[in-house]
């Protein structure tokens, strides 16, 4: 007996079933994808990029947001400046949300798995992780670690150096000898000997310090100013620059071959910021929070000044910032007093009575980011409107959205607006401090670092002009960076 041939009722049915299944497995593979390319802030995408996949995304949204919290963030950035702003509007409520997945990334604290100490590296606190010898290529011979400013342009290198090795030191053997470094004058913690090597557990600890017979040295460090050290081998010995103020407060240095430098900048070969911060995971920047940073504070803004003529017209910002919104100013170029013999009791005031800190340098120049913000600001629990370096020096340095640069807004005018908004959204207002438990500030160990570098077998290298690089066209602006960068981006298109 034949088959009975299915009737066409039958035939549509499996069809059915057939792209159901379909539609399935492609919804499946379309998640999938998606996860896989969502943009996380440890990966490297262009800020014209990710400008571009927003607004074809969001088409109604404003300009303006993708001026505040996408084109400020660098090249290959990492920790883009701001995550993007919320809004109690309804019909943008939806958009925002979807666009902050872009721009962070949130796990619940008891899911996170890096907070055992034991498993950090050694310069974080409870850290135990020691580094390995380096690996070398077996292509070019060379090793892998990416040390110096050439090798890696984005990064600092402050944990590269802190964890290098080299790959055939052997720290145990009687015959190492010990690198010498002279100090000709100031930095009294450069103890003459090799103790500050040991107390600091330097991975690389076979060096000494030495405060005469520069001709022996293998490196001489020059502590602000250059002096005469006597006669010299450029090829065996290596003279470093250590500057910590900005160039404004800083000498030239004439007819000096200098090799390295170290200051704040990350261009620098030894880089020296005034704090640094470490993540404990690069792909978690953001955690929930459970204190209301905002409770019971009844004033707006507040600032310790004393240097009331600074270059950065920092002073004209605060005084028109205060015709819109509250601004308190403590010190010499203020009104109000609280003595540095109780700062401690003035730091309470700020964390109980204030939303936020006016954490401004009195100098805007590149990467110079000093302890007004660190220390002063993301210290205590207060939030920190910053004006002094780049927005995207900030965005590469700081703890992900823990601030507010003064050049996300078109005006002081603009910025107490936006202000007022968080004195009124608690919520918005404390999405501020996300960043909180997800790192910490760590020692950057200056003198472990040195001693590293120093064993390191890469060739020579000179600065031909240090000055030119330390103070040259685009290095400083007295004008916000918004108006220079205005008129950068104006000279390049004339040309």
């Amino acid at each position: 007996m034949g088959l009975s041939r299915p009737s066409l009722k039958g035939y549509f049915f499996y069809i059915l079933c057939l792209c159901g299944l379909l539609l399935v497995v492609l919804y499946l593979r379309q998640d999938e994808i998606w996860h896989r390319m969502r943009v996380r802030p440890h990966l490297n995408m262009p800020h014209r990029e990710l400008h571009i996949q927003v607004k074809k995304k969001f088409p109604d949204l404003p300009e303006k947001f993708y001026w505040r919290d996408i084109s400020n963030w660098p090249e290959k950035s990492k920790k883009p400046t701001m995550q993007v702003l919320q809004t109690r509007e309804k019909p943008k409520k939806k958009i925002l949300s979807e666009v902050s997945n872009l721009t962070g990334t949130t796990l619940k604290r008891n899911s996170l798995e890096f907070t055992d100490p034991s498993k950090r590296p050694w310069y974080m606190k409870g850290g135990t992780r020691r580094p390995y010898p380096a690996i070398k290529s077996h292509r070019t011979g060379r090793r892998l670690a990416r040390l110096w400013p050439d090798e890696d342009a984005y990064d600092d290198r402050v944990t590269n150096q802190l964890m290098y090795v080299p790959t055939d030191y052997n720290k145990t053997s009687a015959e190492q000898r010990l690198k010498k470094i002279m100090v000709p004058h100031g930095m009294s913690e450069a103890k003459v000997g090799p103790d500050i090597f040991i107390q600091h557990r330097c991975p690389v600890n076979t060096c000494t310090i030495v405060r005469d017979n520069p001709e022996d040295a293998d490196l001489v460090l020059f502590k602000d100013y250059v002096t005469h050290v006597g006669r010299r081998n450029p090829n065996q010995q290596v003279w470093m620059l250590y500057f910590l103020e900005c160039p404004y407060h800083t000498q030239s240095v004439k007819n000096a071959i200098i090799n390295w430098t170290a200051t704040y900048r990350r261009d620098s070969d030894i880089v020296a910021p005034y704090e640094r911060w470490q993540y404990y995971d690069a792909s978690i920047t953001q955690i929930p929070q459970t204190f209301n940073y905002a409770a019971n504070k009844t004033k707006k803004v507040a600032w310790f000044v004393s240097n009331c003529h600074p270059r950065n017209q920092r002073m004209h910002y605060a005084r028109e910032l205060s015709k819109y919104i509250q601004v308190d100013i403590y010190g010499t170029c203020g009104t109000l007093r609280c003595p540095r013999s109780q700062s401690q009791a003035c730091f309470d005031m700020l964390d109980e009575d204030y939303k936020f800190y006016l954490a401004f340098e009195n100098s805007n120049c590149k990467d110079y980011i000093t302890e007004k913000f660190f220390v002063n600001g993301l210290r205590h629990n207060v939030l920190p409107i910053v004006m002094g370096a780049h927005p995207a020096d900030y965005a590469r340095s700081s703890p992900y959205r823990s601030y507010i640069h003064v050049d996300e807004f078109e005006s002081p005018k603009e910025l107490a607006e936006y202000l007022h908004r968080l004195d009124h959204d608690d919520e918005l207002y404390n999405s501020y401090f996300r960043w909180k438990g997800t790192g910490e500030f760590i020692n950057t160990y200056f003198w472990c670092r040195v001693c590293a570098m120093l064993h390191d077998d890469r060739p020579s290298k000179f600065y031909k002009d240090v000055n030119e690089w330390w103070r040259g066209d685009g290095i400083c602006t007295t004008t916000s960076w918004r108006e220079h960068d205005l008129v950068r981006r104006s000279a390049n298109s004339d040309t």
